[in-house]
């Protein structure tokens, strides 16, 4: 990766989780304004409401969240939709039934809505050329396979798949370390750990490889 910083990292406000399924809005609010943050927060049930997810988000659901508060993204993923296998997997049994018609719903309508939606994978040198010159990404995971190497004993064990979004905020080539919030950490310090682990997380089954790439308006550089 030739002509990028050998690190970058960019100051988010962190925020902690408050249920069980509001991990990836939790991202949402870090990448958000001081302003943005507070009228969410404000609004919360009535804003989940409206967007008519309730209790449960997909990734499709959190660009329309970053569409309503004018965050330029894209959207990258292996799956324009559910993947038909999910139907058959214990952590989405529970989910899909309620979730398929919204979800598809988005998906049809993205392009008319002006959201940009691909169906495409992208490997670590891209994600890093991203976090180098444009700004933060929120990544969904599988939490099972999501170890930092500052926090691995506070964080709750799992078992299986279970889906998790994390933002990273920023690399370090050297140390081939990537940096993250993750919003289930109470103390709001940035977690960090191998690239090659963090892609074990990324691309295991059942993440469909969503990413989301922030661009950002304004550079917020340490």
């Amino acid at each position: 990766m030739n002509n990028i910083p050998q690190s970058k990292h960019y100051n988010l406000t962190h925020y902690q989780q408050r249920y069980n399924w509001d991990c990836g809005i939790s991202c949402i609010l870090m990448i958000l304004s001081t302003a943005q943050r507070k009228q969410f927060l404000n609004n919360f049930e009535t804003i989940c409401k409206e967007e008519g997810f309730g209790v449960s988000t997909w990734t499709i659901d959190l660009c329309y969240l970053l569409q309503r508060y004018n965050v330029r993204h894209e959207y990258f993923t292996q799956t324009l939709g559910i993947d038909p296998s999910y139907k058959k997997h214990m952590y989405y049994t529970r989910i899909i039934d309620k979730d398929e018609r919204r979800v598809l719903r988005r998906f049809k309508e993205a392009k008319a809505r002006g959201l940009s939606v691909e169906k495409r994978t992208v490997g670590m040198p891209v994600i890093v050329s991203h976090l180098a010159r444009h700004g933060p990404i929120i990544l969904l995971t599988n939490a099972s396979l999501l170890v930092c190497e500052i926090c691995r004993k506070t964080i709750r064990d799992r078992f299986g798949y279970a889906g998790h979004y994390v933002v990273l905020c920023g690399y370090d080539i050297t140390t081939r370390k990537l940096f993250y919030h993750n919003p289930e950490v109470r103390d709001g310090h940035v977690c960090r750990c191998f690239s090659g682990a963090m892609d074990n997380a990324r691309v295991a089954f059942g993440t469909d490889q969503d990413i989301i790439f922030i661009y950002e308006k304004t550079n917020r550089k340490k």
